[in-house]
């Protein structure tokens, strides 16, 4: 996507100071927005954006960083519920309190930002909210029983958002990354009993070999808050090697 497309633009990245959400608020500052970072430590928000301090678990501290950053930015066009957070293990693995937690982050955290941000949203001739979700709630992956159920509540949110707020010239839409080379990810590879083992096991279950990098997920959230793409609301796009939809019979 060339310099530009995104000219006179202003958005939000929540959890864009690391991983994915940082390359979707590079790729979006590239691309001509200003671009206010939020996250619970936006230090090391890219070069050119606007960090902002913010627990999406926290609705008091939401709406006080998302009147800042209007203030900041004059309005909100765009809005990236990216920020998030793993967990391992089947369905007895966490306790209550776990599944509260993910929950409250992963799914209560776009209600928060998302309900913070409409006034703004409803104001702007280009309004665009996209989520970030996940293979994990369209594919069934063994040890990540509370990660798919929060993700699964992510995507029939995207679609119940888009239905609501389609009158409202808001598009909402989702990403569905396959397994991307996060910190989170490494994390999880570090703990690994083989390192090693485990990075080629998480490779060889998408197609096309390899994890997805966080700039390729960024370039399909950058398709999705385009104004270019008006026709395009309620939708989830992969971006996985081909996980999602392909079959392919074993190498050789």
């Amino acid at each position: 996507m060339s310099d530009g497309t995104f000219a006179g633009l202003r958005a939000i990245v929540t959890g864009g100071a690391s991983g994915i959400g940082a390359a979707i608020a590079e790729r979006l500052h590239d691309a001509g927005a200003t671009v206010a970072v939020f996250d619970l430590n936006p230090a090391n928000a890219p070069a050119g954006t606007l960090p902002f301090v913010c627990d999406v678990a926290d609705s008091e501290r939401v709406g006080v960083a998302v009147r800042e950053a209007v203030d900041a930015l004059g309005g909100i066009d765009v809005l990236v519920n990216n920020a998030g957070i793993g967990a391992q293990g089947d369905v007895a693995a966490n306790d209550d309190d776990e599944w509260r937690r993910v929950f409250d982050i992963n799914v209560l955290g776009i209600v928060r930002m998302t309900r913070a941000a409409l006034p703004y949203l409803r104001a702007s001739d280009h309004a665009a909210v996209v989520n970030t979700c996940s293979i994990a709630a369209t594919a069934g992956l063994p040890e990540r029983a509370l990660y798919s159920a929060s993700k699964g509540a992510v995507l029939a949110l995207t679609r119940a958002m888009a239905a609501d707020y389609l009158a409202d010239g808001i598009r909402v839409n989702a990403v569905n990354p396959g397994t991307a080379d996060t910190p989170w990810v490494q994390r999880l590879l570090a703990s690994a009993a083989d390192p090693e083992a485990e990075r080629r096991a998480l490779e060889a279950r998408q197609p096309h070999g390899r994890l997805v990098s966080a700039d390729e997920v960024a370039g399909a959230v950058l398709y999705l808050a385009d104004p270019g793409s008006a026709s395009t609301t309620g939708v989830a796009i992969p971006v996985d090697g081909g996980m999602a939809e392909l079959r392919l019979r074993p190498r050789s």
